[in-house]
């Protein structure tokens, strides 16, 4: 576990995500000793593509640094918050709220989540000076073991632990501090998912050629620019009422991209019976003036046991059919059986006339609908209208900081979080994506929560989309409004907002059956004595260590394996009864925790297997803490004799 993980994280180099996805696409570019032969490489293009020494790149100070950083694993264990889950309108949820830094979050959900997540909006520290960024990490490495993990000099190196510890905000640190959540975020993206990044002018150019390092120039979408607010100066010459939101996709042809809806304010009408349509508007009437009389545009309408002409009158309508023109040479827009099939279909309405006008006959122009014709046959074709989104869309003042702020207001108290965005910003983004019933949507600088709102907002009446929100929890500033309204912590302020709209939604539409709750996890550091603990443990001892599971938690442990197994965060977990021991399935894992496994136990865990044919785990994991070595013996000369009686291939992993 963890002290797997520390040992592994060792020998970790900046570049061994490439080299591993290099070995396993070009295995033949390696030597005997796994080294990677550039010259081999090399040879394999040099038909198709011209290798050449210059190129464009963005370099900063902590660069190889960065790249370190997203190939180390996190040490931190999951904490479920047992009490918020149990609740019953979050014990069935899909929605996650993870509490802790987002690098380490988002490490714990490259092992469950890895392309799968549809979109993700973030909206990062903008290094203005003011916003209170500053880099900072945890990390204990010493200037000796990143001169041999990066290959730089011992100036460079003490340089960059200066740039960790110092608590800058320069470009350098900005850039280091983004660069692997940002990679680790490409890696979460399905193929065709979208990232869109909110930012201004202090870090807009380092962050598009960060970008187009990471996902390629040729995968940006584009850049929409912001209004941020109307008024205001940023100095005597300029204000700078604006920023910016970054379109990136994992690959652009294969985007998964559509136009939004059409808004037009005459679609205010709606049909109960045609919901699937959407809003209306009674485009026109249905006279028509030809130009030139068509015959077949010529006959009587009965509507509620009323006729109406074309153009006027009965005696008009009969002159005509006469072959005397009446009053004018009017006809229907609609021929006949497009009427007809327009009436009974709800194509058509009546608006009566007033003081004595005569009544019209209206067409409606659905948003979501038409009416087309097939081999002679009309029928309803159920599309959404969509128009390509305008970049200056966001330049419209329902989507700038005043609109955020009032969002806020109307649920939260006033003034406990600057720098929110609105909700009607992400839900326009989110709208870009063409997402089905079960798409993810991740936030991993969650801040207030707007993301999660704008998610439940936009499932209403039926969607099913789901979110993961992470925000790290820093400490509210004992002067602020936030702190006074009782909240401790930014996460504190998050959640709450999340239960509140929830409520005002169920309250709103008390019909809705979707998702309105989520389930909250804690990311937890184990302590210095801890990890000292850990260090020492051997697989030989005598007796098994009780204190580690008991500072870790059980379901901690079981939240923490089940994540790195792949079934995700909440993953249904059951409890397996072997005589008197209790052991944990999931999946095709069958989790061994607690301590005190007896013999009498490891006879009830074989005929249990064989005699339940749907009890089929194929992996048997271990806390090695638990355990002592003969007990771990045992298991494993039991398990290995049912493999070789009822050829079961079950493996034996044992965690520290």
């Amino acid at each position: 576990m963890i002290k797997d993980i520390i040992t592994h994280n060792e020998s970790a180099r900046p570049d061994a995500d490439i080299q591993q996805r290099l070995h396993a696409d070009f295995p033949q570019c390696f030597n005997n000793e796994g080294k990677f032969d550039i010259d081999k490489f090399s040879s394999l293009l040099k038909d198709n593509v011209s290798v050449i020494n210059e190129g464009y790149d963005l370099n900063f100070l902590g660069k190889s640094y960065a790249k370190l950083l997203s190939t180390i694993d996190t040490t931190t264990i999951i904490k479920p918050d047992l009490e918020h889950n149990s609740k019953p309108e979050n014990a069935n949820s899909e929605n996650i709220y993870i509490s802790g830094d987002n690098l380490d979050a988002l490490k714990h959900l490259l092992k469950s989540y890895a392309g799968r997540i549809k979109c993700i909006y973030i909206d990062p520290p903008y290094n203005t000076g003011t916003d209170g960024f500053v880099y900072n990490d945890n990390f204990t490495f010493s200037a000796e073991e990143l001169e041999s993990k990066l290959s730089i000099s011992s100036d460079q190196a003490i340089k960059i632990l200066d740039l960790t510890k110092r608590g800058s905000a320069s470009h350098s640190a900005w850039l280091m501090f983004m660069m692997p959540r940002l990679q680790l975020a490409k890696d979460l993206l399905t193929d065709d998912g979208v990232i869109f990044i909110s930012i201004d002018d202090n870090e807009q150019a380092n962050l598009k050629i960060l970008c187009d390092g990471i996902w390629g120039e040729e995968n940006i979408v584009c850049i929409f620019p912001r209004v941020t607010k109307k008024g205001g100066k940023s100095s005597n010459e300029t204000a700078k009422n604006h920023d910016y939101v970054l379109m990136y996709t994992n690959n652009r042809e294969e985007a998964d991209l559509t136009g939004v809806q059409h808004t037009d304010k005459g679609y205010c009408n709606k049909d109960e019976f045609y919901e699937k349509r959407g809003y209306y508007k009674a485009n026109q009437t249905l006279d028509y003036d030809s130009l030139g009389y068509v015959q077949t545009l010529d006959y009587p309408i009965v509507i509620d046991n009323i006729t109406y002409y074309a153009g006027g009158s009965l005696d008009d309508y009969q002159k005509r059919q006469q072959g005397e023109h009446g009053r004018a040479d009017w006809g229907w827009r609609w021929s006949k059986g497009l009427f007809d099939f327009g009436m009974e279909n709800g194509f058509i309405e009546v608006h009566k006339g007033r003081n004595g006008s005569r009544d019209r006959i209206y067409t409606k122009t659905y948003q979501n609908a038409k009416i087309i014709k097939s081999n002679g046959t009309y029928k309803v074709e159920i599309t959404d209208r969509t128009k390509p989104l305008s970049t200056l869309e966001f330049t419209d003042n329902q989507y700038s900081n005043d609109n955020a702020k009032k969002a806020l207001d109307a649920i939260m108290e006033k003034g406990v979080f600057e720098y929110t965005k609105p909700p009607q910003l992400i839900s326009r983004l989110s709208q870009l994506v063409n997402n089905n019933e079960d798409a993810i949507f991740l936030d991993f600088f969650s801040g207030s929560a707007s993301s999660a709102q704008a998610i439940m907002q936009l499932n209403i009446p039926v969607g099913r989309r789901k979110f993961i929100m992470v925000q790290i929890p820093d400490k509210c500033s004992e002067t602020s409004e936030a702190y006074r309204a009782g909240y401790k912590t930014i996460d504190e302020i998050g959640m709450e907002r999340i239960i509140r709209v929830g409520r005002k939604i169920k309250n709103d539409n008390p019909l809705f059956s979707g998702d309105l709750g989520f389930k909250h996890y804690s990311l937890y550091e184990p302590t210095e004595t801890t990890l000292d603990t850990l260090e020492k443990f051997s697989p030989k001892e005598l007796f098994a260590n009780d204190s580690i599971l008991n500072e870790f938690g059980k379901e901690s442990v079981l939240e923490t394996w089940c994540v790195k197994d792949g079934y995700g965060f909440g993953a249904k977990i059951d409890t397996i009864q072997l005589g008197s021991y209790s052991a944990y399935h999931c999946g095709f894992h069958l989790y061994f925790i607690n301590p005190s496994l007896s013999e009498d136990d490891v006879v009830a865990l074989i005929d249990k297997f064989n005699k339940e044919g749907s009890f089929n785990p194929n992996k048997v994991v271990i806390f090695g803490y638990s355990f002592t070595f003969s007990q771990t013996e045992m298991l494993r000369k039991n398990l290995t004799v049912l493999k070789d009686s009822k050829n079961l291939p079950i493996n034996i992993e044992i965690r520290y």
